[in-house]
């Protein structure tokens, strides 16, 4: 029968030392980059804004031209404790006001629980305009939102 030879214990300690120094570098990669799913982001089209609790996201204007009617599709969260009325503004008109329950969230757009006209769109699709959030407990903040049309066959039904 063979003799089974062992490790020594020079052998043994670089192989601990090599295991913990692999071990520290691959946690280093986590401990040296933000982890991505914990961000908030866009996820489709559109684009968000917060005021305080309020988070308004996915945020759109849909018109088939520069000047022709438009509606806004997204989404109004309130991750606060009290309700919220909001107010969208776009191009000085002010659309009216929509009351988001403390917690909650309304869905903006013909198949939404809010739609929100726009009588006039002042761009064409393909660029964006400014929107207005307002809220009776938030303030309020700006953010270009972009115009589409009905190119993209989910929005093809929604445009006016």
């Amino acid at each position: 029968m063979a003799k089974r030879s062992t490790p020594t214990l020079p052998r043994r300690a670089a192989s601990v030392a090599a295991a913990l120094a692999a071990s520290a570098l691959l946690a280093g990669c986590s401990a040296t980059n933000p982890i991505t799913t914990l961000l908030d982001y866009d996820p489709s089209d559109g684009v968000s804004q917060v005021v305080g609790d309020l988070r308004a996201g996915n945020l759109i204007v849909l018109t088939a031209e520069e000047g022709g009617p438009g509606t806004i599709v997204g989404f109004v969260t309130n991750r606060g404790s009290q309700d919220a009325s909001v107010v969208l503004e776009v191009a000085g008109e002010q659309g009216d006001a929509i009351e988001v329950p403390a917690g909650g969230t309304v869905l903006l757009g013909p198949q939404g629980d809010e739609t929100l006209d726009v009588g006039a769109v002042p761009a064409p699709p393909g660029s964006k305009i400014e929107v207005t959030l307002r809220s009776d407990v938030a303030g309020s903040a700006t953010v270009e939102i972009p115009v589409m049309d009905g190119t993209l066959e989910e929005y093809a039904d929604l445009v006016p």
